[in-house]
């Protein structure tokens, strides 16, 4: 199971650094994804890294400003958010992956087995 936490209310310009945790399996087994969906909009992919090494992916829209790592010993992957602006606002979830073709499918919803709950992510302008 995964678990998205960390998320609030800020203001633009702000940071946020949200954490994935898992529970019952490493998470070292798997690739992470995160993804966000804004009302009345369509889960979209926001940052991913690769089960083995230090690959990690970005949306071109959050380059520059977001990160993504991991720490194994703590079961969890985090996201921290920089120059939060309003068109980031959105729930934020993150997902686990195993699948051998991971470098070309990792911003597809699709590829992703286990999704946690999202946690809420407002920017005000």
């Amino acid at each position: 199971q995964l678990q998205a936490y960390g998320g609030g209310l800020v203001q633009a310009g702000d940071s946020l650094k949200l954490s994935c945790v898992t529970s019952g399996r490493a998470i070292s087994n798997y690739h992470i994804g995160w993804f966000r969906q804004a009302p009345g909009e369509g889960r979209e992919f926001v940052a991913a890294f690769r089960r083995s090494g230090d690959t990690t992916y970005y949306a071109d829209y959050v380059k520059g400003r977001f990160t993504i790592s991991r720490r194994n010993a703590k079961n969890t992957v985090y996201l921290q958010m920089n120059s939060l602006k309003p068109e980031d606002t959105a729930v934020y979830y993150c997902a686990a992956s195993s699948t051998a073709s991971y470098s070309s499918s990792y911003y597809n919803a699709d590829t992703y087995v286990s999704w946690g709950k999202g946690t809420q992510v407002t920017v005000s302008s």
